[in-house]
């Protein structure tokens, strides 16, 4: 089956549910997730509300908004048979609302290009939608959100014709802060299994990711006048930071590695002559590499201690963790997702996620999540870009995953 891909009508549904998306302001704030606040901004909830509204029209069934403000729907089995129904899992499809707060996501201006076969990136004629270059797209996970509601519509238009199980759909808020299952409705949910839909490329299949921690180093110091400092034996904490990040190993950064290659990423640091932090991530796809990163970290703390006086406080603590173990104990989720690729005439592209999603957490508690593809490239970024043509290829996956026993 091939439900979206070179059918014109479906694909500028596609087009313009996505460039609507990606021009309400979402982002969400690191910050404010990690004090508690969920969601983390009152921006998620206009996207929130626009979805609720469209999941009513489109005739979905318990469409819910909570107080932590996920989208929820369903979608009732259409099939009558009683013993062919049990063939089909509850399965849910799930992408995040919120877009990075690296990059401004506020006031969006897509731009819609449609390149030659030799002129586009992905080596076909294609539509590509990039931004203006002043903010990020947002097709981190926009895409996948448009992915999804268009499979949805797909369904609910042929509701007759293709026979289907039980569906969920669920929005989440704060996916980038790392918060996004933080409140994730279990009650509500009766899924077996789950996919994200929040990769990139064409064809990518992901069903392991990083094990994740993040680290903090809080350096304390002794604050005097700078004009006897010397004599009043100042140690100036800022110095402490600075010094400390200076000696994180190079070779162990993110734009040093790859692959299964783990991390350390300073990724701010702040603070004053009396109290300095530097705050990091690690990564790495075995635990025994993350113990080896906190080890470093705490090393070079006290090594900078030691020679310049002052205090270090070193403190971890765990985002997620690799999914892929529990997603060995459920091979049947991947075969099934995998024929979905294979009906929709799409190669499969085996890699880990150099990241983790909602995913990796709802893996964690307990329904298996792998990753799809949405088409969008160059995340996190103002040269981030998307490919209609891959977007509609993971509609199609999204189709084929739910309708194929």
């Amino acid at each position: 089956m091939n439900y979206i891909y070179n059918n014109k009508e479906e694909m500028n549904k596609l087009l313009d549910r996505f460039v609507r998306y990606v021009k309400v302001w979402s982002e969400s704030d690191e910050k404010a997730a990690d004090a508690g606040v969920m969601p983390s901004t009152e921006q998620q909830w206009d996207l929130a509300k626009i979805l609720v509204k469209e999941l009513r029209n489109l005739g979905t069934r318990n469409v819910y908004l909570t107080d932590y403000c996920y989208v929820v729907a369903k979608i009732d089995s259409n099939i009558i048979d009683p013993d062919e129904r049990k063939k089909y899992p509850t399965i849910l499809l799930m992408a995040h609302m919120d877009t990075v707060d690296e990059v401004s996501g506020k006031d969006v201006h897509p731009v819609i290009t449609m390149p030659s076969a030799s002129e586009s990136p992905t080596g076909e004629a294609d539509t590509i939608i990039k931004t203006d270059g002043n903010t990020l797209l947002g097709a981190d996970d926009k895409a996948g959100v448009s992915a999804i509601m268009c499979a949805v519509e797909y369904l609910m238009n042929h509701y007759e014709d293709l026979k289907h199980g039980p569906i969920e759909v669920m929005f989440s808020p704060d996916e980038e802060t790392g918060h996004g299952m933080d409140k994730v409705p279990l009650n509500i949910l009766k899924a077996d299994c789950a996919y994200t839909v929040d990769g990139g490329d064409e064809g990518e299949m992901e069903t392991e990711c990083f094990n994740a921690w993040a680290g903090t180093v809080t350096f304390t110091g002794k604050a005097c006048h700078t004009g006897d400092a010397k004599a009043n034996g100042m140690i100036n904490a800022v110095t402490l930071a600075g010094e400390f990040a200076a000696r994180l190993p190079h070779n162990m950064a993110p734009e040093t590695t790859e692959g299964y290659e783990g991390f350390i990423a300073p990724m701010e640091i702040g603070g004053t002559i009396e109290s300095a932090s530097v705050n990091m991530l690690l990564r790495s796809f075995n635990t025994e590499e993350i113990e080896k990163e906190k080890s470093i970290i705490s090393k070079i703390a006290d090594e900078v201690c030691a020679e310049f006086g002052g205090k270090a406080d070193v403190q971890f603590k765990q985002q997620y963790l690799n999914m892929k173990e529990k997603m060995d104990e459920h091979p049947e989720v991947v075969a099934r997702l995998e024929k979905a690729y294979e009906a929709s005439g799409v190669k499969i592209i085996r890699k880990p996620i150099r990241g983790g999603t909602d995913g990796s957490r709802l893996t964690e508690l307990g329904i298996p999540t792998p990753n799809i593809f949405t088409g969008a490239h160059e995340f996190h970024s103002r040269n981030e870009w998307c490919s209609l043509n891959q977007m509609s290829k993971a509609a199609d996956v999204l189709i084929n995953l739910l309708c194929n026993y």
